[in-house]
């Protein structure tokens, strides 16, 4: 569930600065880049359901990668380089990375290539990773 804006999750430095500034963390630091427990990937910050664990797959990119999202809660903006598509929650517009299509690694041809910074795991018992 979605949290209201007043009760958003506090964000550390680093969170901040991939989240509310558009940074990247180093390829492969995140937590999430090799993990495979069944769940649900949520917004770090606002806790809005994002992934499923069904569309997660190994690209060897260094970051999470997912060939598709939850339907209606990423947005797709042009990134400042005029170049990529950088994505965002749609709830409380957080930056998660760049969305990539046309490297064929999933019959999909979608690779959302996003921060583990960005994220938060729920796993389908109910508990948070």
């Amino acid at each position: 569930m979605t949290l209201p804006k007043d009760n958003w999750n506090r964000l550390t430095e680093n969170e901040e600065y991939v989240i509310l500034r558009g940074g990247t963390e180093y390829p492969f630091s995140g937590e999430y880049e090799n993990h495979i427990e069944k769940g649900q990937y949520v917004c770090r910050q606002c806790e809005h359901p994002l992934y499923t664990s069904s569309n997660k797959f190994h690209s060897g990119c260094g970051w999470p990668s997912f060939d598709e999202e939850i339907k209606g809660n990423v947005r797709r903006i042009l990134d400042k380089d005029g170049r990529r598509i950088e994505i965002r929650c749609a709830n409380c517009d957080g930056h998660l990375g760049h969305v990539f299509e046309g490297e064929k690694f999933t019959e999909k041809n979608t690779r959302h290539c996003v921060n583990s910074l960005s994220l938060k795991f729920i796993s389908f018992n109910g508990s948070e990773i």
